[in-house]
């Protein structure tokens, strides 16, 4: 018999790994014989492949075989954010459901943000805070993109499709560098018509690598936007205070200098503070929000 466990999630692929009790055995099972075992998640989803390899096999990896694999994918993500438009960036975690605090906060800032800013908003197209901003800036009536990656942390499933975005409103990326290279795009500021922010919302380890990449090209001035880009650090219930207290340790050994960081981000402690620090970072007025808040309507059913 052959006792299968679940080992890799490698782009469409599901690759389960287990023992064979002969290479005949294990014969019936390799990639050139095609024999798989498919997926159906929904009519709407593509049926991934579940390939069975035996130990002494050797496993063929999906692996980037030449640097233009990952320079395609990089054009594909610069072209979906030229036909989307460039706009708000959130990052956040795979982990806080609908029933979390932050998702319900999260929903309702990005909501704000599309009506404020009048602009697209990006995320990594996932579950837990990406989805909540997803939803808010529906909710909003704005353009939703996403740089979706196979498999999220705290997933046990991975997924190339999104539950219910169109298909043309994102990309699953096969390789992390060519996803940050699309968010890091999405929030360049070429001319005063752009508005654009970096929103980094509670998160774990993929969180905190998104935050000080992007903090880390703001401060060199390497992240290729002629103008300056608001980032805005969401500390939901002093969720931040302890890496806040951190980076304070950093300046006292000279690690970074006296008010570096500070002066990189705003660190917020509510939706209504990161609102109202984006209105004045792009000069809005209360009437432009009105305008905005009207449009949408104006295109929507009337508010009762």
């Amino acid at each position: 018999m052959m006792g299968f466990s679940m080992a890799a999630s490698l782009g469409s692929h599901i690759v389960l790994r287990g023992t064979c009790e002969t290479r005949i055995k294990c014969q019936l099972f390799r990639r050139t014989e095609q024999n798989s075992v498919g997926f159906k998640f929904s009519k709407h989803k593509a049926i991934p492949t579940a390939i069975f390899l035996c130990k002494q096999e050797s496993t063929e990896l999906d692996e980037r075989k030449s640097p233009n694999e990952v320079r395609e994918e990089i054009k594909q993500c610069y072209e979906l954010i030229k036909r989307l438009g460039r706009g708000v960036v959130y990052l956040g975690s795979s982990r806080m459901g609908p029933s979390h605090s932050h998702h319900v906060q999260a929903q309702e800032l990005a909501k704000e943000i599309a009506n404020l800013l009048d602009c697209t908003s990006w995320s990594g197209a996932g579950p837990g805070l990406m989805d909540a901003v997803t939803q808010g800036a529906l909710l909003a009536g704005r353009p939703v993109g996403g740089f979706k990656i196979g498999k999220e942390a705290g997933e046990w499933t991975a997924s190339n499709f999104h539950p219910y975005l169109p298909s043309e409103n994102y990309l699953t990326c096969r390789f992390f560098s060519a996803r940050k290279h699309g968010l890091v795009d999405a929030v360049v500021r070429n001319n005063a018509f752009d508005k654009t922010a970096v929103v980094a919302l509670p998160g774990g380890i993929g969180t905190l690598d998104e935050v000080f990449e992007i903090l880390a090209l703001i401060q060199l001035e390497r992240i290729g936007s002629k103008l300056p880009v608001p980032f805005v650090l969401m500390n939901y219930d002093s969720f931040y205070s302890k890496l806040l207290d951190f980076l304070n340790v950093c300046e006292d050994w000279g690690t970074v200098s006296k008010g570096e960081v500070a002066s990189l981000w705003k660190v917020c402690n509510s939706n209504s503070e990161a609102l109202a620090y984006l209105a004045d970072f792009y000069c809005i007025s209360s009437s432009d929000t009105s305008k905005n808040v009207t449009k949408l309507y104006s295109t929507h059913e009337s508010p009762s």
